[in-house]
């Protein structure tokens, strides 16, 4: 299968909640990246037809949760993979950090950013 990710992921693993309407579960993250969250299945997952979610988790050793509206791309027996539909302006810089710390360069960075500044341009159009 040819490789369709536009966006470097990051590995990070915490705890998170995914809800949708009356319906919370608990999850993993696995992996993230500007775009997208790769997250556990989490046991007793019946999602609805509704193919929208929001997701949070916390960041490590500290008390900033990021907040994300995101839409359900795939799943199977053991992950669930959402693209970020909404993020809020300070979840957003907390994600934008994170993902800076660990591309390892300013120039991975930028284009990571021109490459999401153009999704949301075609998807605009």
């Amino acid at each position: 299968m040819a490789e369709r990710r536009h966006f470097i992921r990051i590995l990070y693993r915490t705890p998170a909640k995914i809800k949708q309407a009356q319906e919370e579960w608990s999850a993993e993250v696995c992996d993230l990246s500007l775009q997208g969250i790769l997250l556990t299945c989490p046991p007793g997952w019946n999602p609805g037809h509704d193919k929208y979610y929001a997701v949070s988790f916390c960041l490590h050793d500290c008390d900033v949760e990021l907040n994300m509206e995101t839409q359900l791309v795939s799943q199977d027996d053991d992950y669930l993979r959402m693209q970020i539909h909404h993020i809020d302006i300070e979840s957003a810089s907390h994600l934008k950090r994170l993902v800076e710390l660990n591309v390892g360069t300013d120039e991975l960075l930028h284009r990571e950013l021109e490459q999401l500044a153009d999704l949301e341009k075609h998807l605009n159009e």
